[in-house]
């Protein structure tokens, strides 16, 4: 057996700060009150989250890239058969994170156009119009069920490579390396300071569009006529 770098940093701070953050989201919801400004700000951290991510698939080290884990439908049956081999996220745990981004990420975003009816309005409310906010909030609230589900089967998978395939997928997402046989892979490559800081700053200017800043302020009231007694 030998030791490889798997997972870069990037990768898994992602990893940790969108589990604090889907965390603190779900919290301020079920508070509310003056708590949803908090659950605002954690969606942003969560639209930003995913950008780098996303972003970082293109641009990162080897086995956080797309082109290199996302595969087809015969890759995937090939896995359930047991004929795949390889580090990193199988075919069929490929799925799991873009089905994984592709939620969150309709979540965070229609969470920018929602609004509670009583005092909470998203950043990006004024965008859209009274109905289509509705909408996308009611979308909003049954997707929440979505992603329970959508987490319980991500964790449960995890449980099932630790504990019964002796497959420890937890341990490289925090120490970045694992342990596999001589010759099957490699040290991650790629992904260096420049992608990063591209990722980054691509990232920041999504949640600066997203909080709202693009959008003018309503022009100020007129000043109410006054009555001089003429």
């Amino acid at each position: 057996m030998t030791t490889i770098r798997l997972w870069d940093l990037p990768v898994r701070v992602f990893h940790w700060l969108l589990v604090l953050a889907v965390i603190g989201s779900m919290v301020t919801i079920k508070v509310g009150g003056s708590w949803m400004a908090w659950h605002e700000r954690f969606g942003l951290v969560i639209i930003g989250l995913l950008s780098f991510r996303i972003i970082w698939g293109f641009l990162g080290s080897s086995y956080a890239r797309f082109s290199q884990f996302v595969r087809g439908p015969g890759a995937v049956v090939a896995y359930l058969k047991g004929h795949w081999q390889g580090v990193g996220h199988n075919p069929l745990g490929a799925l799991s994170v873009l089905a994984l981004i592709g939620l969150f990420g309709f979540q965070a975003v229609s969470g920018l156009f929602a609004n509670d009816e009583i005092a909470f309005y998203g950043p990006l409310y004024p965008l859209v119009s009274s109905g289509l906010s509705g909408t996308l909030s009611g979308w909003h609230r049954q997707t929440e069920w979505y992603l329970y589900g959508l987490v319980a089967l991500h964790v449960a998978a995890v449980l099932f490579h630790t504990w019964v395939k002796k497959d420890n997928l937890l341990k490289p997402m925090v120490t970045g390396n694992k342990k596999v046989e001589s010759g099957q892979a490699k040290d991650a490559e790629g992904g260096g300071a420049l992608a990063f800081v591209v990722s980054l700053v691509l990232a920041l200017v999504v949640v600066w569009a997203a909080s709202g800043e693009l959008i003018s302020p309503p022009p100020a009231p007129e000043p109410a006529p006054q009555d001089l007694g003429w």
